[in-house]
């Protein structure tokens, strides 16, 4: 499972992103980037998240 949290990006934002793969979260992170930040995410924004998503690990 791969994870996002919407802090690390840089917003005041517990959300938490997660999916099976880095395209889904990215898309699941534009969504909310748009819908509760009113930021449209771009391709360059886009490369800058990817480095961002980590690998959830089983606790």
């Amino acid at each position: 499972m791969k994870t996002l949290n919407c802090c690390d990006i840089g917003f005041v934002c517990a959300g938490i992103i997660r999916a099976e793969s880095e395209s889904e979260v990215l898309e699941l992170a534009a969504q909310h980037a748009h819908q509760v930040h009113q930021v449209d995410v771009t391709a360059e924004m886009a490369e800058q998240i990817r480095r961002l998503i980590k690998e959830e690990t089983a606790i």
